[in-house]
């Protein structure tokens, strides 16, 4: 099964059987009526959930890296068994381990948002005349001036537009501070992750 819900199967023999596309709607009712069989499938971004949901009908499911579908359905019947036999499968991850994934990427988006914003309140305010060095505890004294407003360097107009960056600033800092503590949360309830939290320079994030 592909990433586009076609499904293209072959008997013990490697010989097709058939070939058809489902809708969402229609996979696990299809899947439902099958006896056990062995069902590939694209790792895709939904293909994890896919995959627990399939293996709960008594299928045995394996995810194929996507650079390796096509060659393998191109296969011959003895070569199809040869590439099954010495292929690297993508583990099956639970909704947990997805769970805990979508944190860290979270992070790393609001991580992203947060420089952007930086970045902008810096150029703004250098346009002005000024100047903070580089580093996020001196974007504070640059927060500061925005806020400030007896500070006569900037026009009403321009601590009206700064004033939603600096907020849009404070927030994400706020957001990522809360993701960093659920992190170090979860890594003390984590044995792998203690294990790796005990070499030098490797924190909770990066474990």
């Amino acid at each position: 099964m592909d990433a586009h819900g076609q499904v293209h199967s072959a008997d013990a023999e490697g010989s097709p059987v058939f070939n058809r596309k489902l809708r969402r709607s229609e996979v696990l009712r299809f899947f439902e009526k099958l006896p056990p069989c062995l069902v590939g499938m694209e790792a895709c971004g939904s293909a994890h959930y896919w995959a627990r949901e399939i293996a709960a009908l008594g299928h045995e499911v394996r995810l194929i890296p996507p650079a390796y579908v096509k060659p393998f359905v191109k296969r011959g019947k003895t070569d199809a068994a040869d590439a099954q036999a010495t292929m690297r499968f993508v583990p099956i991850k639970t909704a947990e381990q997805q769970a805990a994934a979508m944190v860290l990427k979270t992070r790393a988006l609001l991580v992203r948002q947060r420089t952007q914003a930086v970045n902008a309140l810096r150029a703004h305010l250098a346009e002005l005349g000024i100047i903070a060095t580089a580093g996020l505890a001196k974007i504070e004294a640059l927060v500061a001036i925005v806020r400030d407003e007896t500070d006569a360097r900037l026009p009403a107009a321009a601590r009206f537009a700064l004033r939603t960056i600096a907020d849009e600033i404070e927030a994400s800092a706020d957001q990522i501070e809360r993701l960093e503590r659920a992190i170090v949360v979860e890594t003390k309830h984590d044995e792998d992750m203690r294990r790796l939290t005990t070499i030098p320079s490797v924190g909770a994030i990066t474990a």
